[in-house]
């Protein structure tokens, strides 16, 4: 039951998160790691697996089996965090600003996890590259119980920015004639898609195509419309993340493939038929 329940928050928070960056970057290719969330998890897990038991020793005794999705879920928020001062001048979060940025501070995120990977033991290896695969084997009622209401909060509030996402597709000026609070918009699906992907990478590693592809293939079927998309997105993302971990547990049983191996061999070969089929490769 936790393995499901946490599916099932993960799949949601993705895909909808997906939904929401695509909303506000008005680009249908976008996904949540362009504001670096996923890299800041990925440096703050490794930090802990790596130099958990030397120079952050104290810290890993005193929260236990928490100390992993903790610094993964401050990680993500420290990043964002920092993306959102640089992007923010005299009021105004400059989108393009923040997208530039996420990519450099992604990039130095990467390489400093390259660091503390090339310090690793043969062991922590291990621990690091099934972690970075993603997989929900994890899942407990204690660590439900500290990830769910912080996705379960921002999944909440996901569709209240239906209509200012809808207005934005306009452009910001226009959305800002038809009284929508661009700024505040802006902020609160940073600050919810950071906390949402920040506290699913926490406990799951990464698990990649879930955010691009399902918003993404919604479009296609419903339209662009937030106020069916972000729900939709919930429910479809929730179902592809269960279906892929059946298939995780199962095809290689008894032993268990990585979750984000699952994502990518089927979302990757899907992303590429959406692209050829936008060029008039193949028409089905």
């Amino acid at each position: 039951m936790p393995r499901l329940l946490l599916g099932v928050l993960i799949g949601a928070a993705l895909a909808v998160c997906g939904a929401v960056m695509q909303g506000l970057f008005r680009n249908p290719l976008a996904d949540p790691g362009l504001i670096g969330v996923s890299a800041g998890s990925s440096l703050g897990a490794v930090a802990i697996i790596v130099v958990g038991t030397t120079w952050l020793a104290p810290v890993t005794l005193a929260l236990g089996t928490l100390a992993l999705p903790l610094a993964a879920f401050f990680g993500g928020l420290a990043v964002t965090l920092l993306l959102y001062a640089i992007a923010t001048r005299q009021g105004r979060t400059s989108v393009a600003t923040m997208l530039l940025a996420g990519i450099a501070t992604s990039t130095l995120a990467m390489a400093i996890t390259g660091i503390l990977i090339f310090m690793a033991d043969d062991r922590q290896l291990r621990d690091l590259t099934f972690w970075q695969l993603g997989s929900l084997a994890g899942a407990t009622w204690p660590k439900i119980g500290t990830v769910g209401p912080v996705i379960v909060l921002a999944l909440a509030a996901m569709p209240f920015l239906s209509r200012g996402l809808n207005a934005l597709a306009l452009g910001e000026a226009t959305a800002g004639h038809l009284g929508i609070p661009v700024q505040r918009l802006k902020y609160t699906a940073i600050v919810g898609v950071s906390a949402a992907v920040g506290a699913s990478v926490a406990v799951s590693g990464g698990i990649g195509f879930i955010g691009i592809v399902v918003p993404h293939v919604l479009r296609l079927a419903i339209g662009p419309d937030n106020r069916y998309l972000l729900p939709a997105s919930a429910l479809l993302g929730a179902s592809l993340l269960l279906i892929a971990d059946a298939v995780a547990r199962t095809v290689v049983a008894p032993a268990e493939l990585p979750i984000g191996i699952v994502t990518a061999v089927a979302g990757a070969p899907f992303f590429l038929w959406i692209l050829l089929r936008k060029r008039g490769v193949v028409d089905l």
